[in-house]
């Protein structure tokens, strides 16, 4: 049967009491084996006194042998001269009942044996291990109580951070977990976590205002539609006006239809699903293709449209998708670009970088700073109300930045107020 998941609380606790219980089991069991062999060496020791001090009398004063016995407390020995006994005391042999340690030294001539009673040590250690043994279950419970108290403690934080996360929803993303200790692993835990919340926050916020943008887009064409119809309907009409009444429906219709696909490909493109082919690209027949489609709309605006291709401008891209880029800004430019305006299209290779450069340079309005970040936005607008009369939906840049960093380029921007405005693509020869 397997436990149920404890809280990490109960974890810590049970790891902490287990670890110290090992590291108390063994600090126990090297005392108590440190001081059995202290107790030993020292009664070893004696007996090597007694011994020392029983050859002593021995050799110059064998007559007083007795008197180790009464006077100096040797109570156990015995000396002898091969098979000759010259003394023995009168515990001697030791007692079987007792547990005594015994020693012997011998040589051709004489044999000394010596014995102490070892109950002592024995009854020191014994009554160490019990201590020990007593002393031990108290520390590990001892340590349980305080790593339970400890673990809540230094879990507080968490509990802190459990308790504003929980209250977090998708109109609160603005909140931020509590960092009590910006160093340690729980202040690091809680940063990383409101970075993502900062990132959903901006995610979320992005998401509302493109929906928001979104409707705001799909109502206008059909808003139209339906003024054009209800006022249609109000009164007859000849057939050349109904005619005309279908020509602007149609119009808002191919509006709207241009607003979807446009979406539905950012769409494909942010879900990694439009499918991609790089290949070496001829940038020079591409940029005069798309420049000699787009030119009918520069004439019908009496716009100057210039254009210079460098021979064997190549990179490494998709063609299709830096076609949408390229004719996105060059759209983009004839749109804001006044009647009888300029525009000039120039396509090179940088020699340092060996990068590709597609520039398009308009006459137009320009574009103030406070708007220069914000251009590349998803129904960002100048100005809407102009923008919404040249029909524009406000996608088009947004795709063409999308277009040319997903085959490893960038798009740049410079523009003045008043002075016109220049794109740059520059997209990779390899």
């Amino acid at each position: 049967m397997r436990l149920a998941p404890q809280s990490v609380r109960t974890r810590l606790t049970l790891w902490h009491a287990g670890v110290l219980a090992i590291i108390i089991c063994l600090f126990a069991s090297g005392i108590l084996l440190f001081v059995r062999a202290r107790l030993y060496r020292s009664l070893d020791e004696q007996i090597a006194q007694d011994l020392a001090t029983i050859e002593k009398v021995y050799r110059e004063e064998t007559g007083d042998l007795g008197e180790l016995d009464n006077r100096m407390g040797i109570a156990l020995f015995e000396v002898a001269e091969g098979q000759t006994l010259i003394y023995r005391t009168t515990s001697w042999p030791p007692p079987a009942t007792k547990p005594y340690r015994t020693k012997t030294v011998a040589d051709a001539v004489h044999r000394v044996s010596v014995a102490r009673d070892e109950a002592p040590v024995r009854q020191a250690v014994w009554t160490l291990a019990l201590i020990l043994a007593t002393g031990v279950p108290f520390a590990i419970a001892l340590a349980m109580v305080g790593g339970y108290l400890l673990a809540g403690r230094v879990l507080v934080p968490v509990g802190a951070m459990a308790d504003t996360a929980r209250r977090i929803t998708a109109e609160s993303l603005s909140a931020r977990l509590p960092v009590e200790n910006p160093h340690d692993e729980f202040g690091k835990l809680a940063a990383v976590f409101n970075e993502t919340l900062a990132r959903l926050d901006v995610a979320f916020e992005q998401l509302r205002r493109f929906t928001a943008d979104a409707l705001d887009e799909l109502r206008t064409p059909l808003t139209g539609m339906r003024s054009i119809g209800e006022v249609a309907l109000q009164r007859p009409l000849a057939s050349r006006e109904y005619r005309d009444v279908i020509g602007s429906m149609l119009e808002e219709v191919d509006r709207l239809t241009r607003l979807v696909e446009n979406l539905l490909l950012l769409t494909r493109a942010e879900a990694g699903r439009l499918p991609m082919t790089r290949a070496v690209v001829d940038l020079t027949e591409l940029v005069a293709s798309v420049a000699d489609t787009l030119r009918v709309l520069a004439d019908e605006k009496d716009q100057e449209w210039s254009v210079e291709v460098a021979a064997g401008v190549t990179a490494v891209c998709d063609a299709s998708i830096v076609r949408l880029a390229v004719t996105n800004v060059m759209h983009n430019a004839i749109k804001y670009t006044p009647n009888k305006g300029v525009i000039s299209v120039v396509a090179t290779k940088r020699s340092a970088a060996g990068d590709a450069v597609i520039a398009v340079q308009d006459t137009g309005p320009g574009i103030a700073a406070v708007h220069r970040e914000r251009i590349f936005e998803r129904f960002y607008r100048v100005d809407d109300a102009r923008s919404r009369d040249t029909g524009g939906i406000g996608l088009g840049l947004s795709i063409a930045r999308w277009a040319v960093e997903a085959n490893g380029g960038r798009i740049d921007l410079e523009s003045e107020e008043g002075r016109g405005t220049l794109f740059r693509i520059v997209l990779p020869s390899s």
